[in-house]
């Protein structure tokens, strides 16, 4: 599950970093379908981080990587 959340999140990347942004994945439970990552540049101070991680992140995580249930910023 790890390694589809990071391939994931290598396609989403390039969007986030033409806003001066990225995500660093920090960990993935597989019991709980938890992923935490870490905003990173002008997604950690930016007033529209909860949006970005919400509908875009865990959106593209949720559909194409079974067993994930939430991401959360840490």
């Amino acid at each position: 599950m790890k390694k589809e959340v990071k391939k994931i999140l290598d396609k989403i990347r390039p969007s986030l970093q033409m806003d001066g942004g990225d995500v660093e994945l920090v960990d993935v439970d597989e019991k709980t379908g938890i992923v935490k990552v870490k905003l990173q540049g002008a997604c950690a101070h930016c007033p529209m981080s909860q949006m970005t991680l919400k509908m875009g992140i865990e959106a593209e995580l949720k559909k194409q990587v079974k067993g994930v249930k939430e991401v959360v910023a840490v």
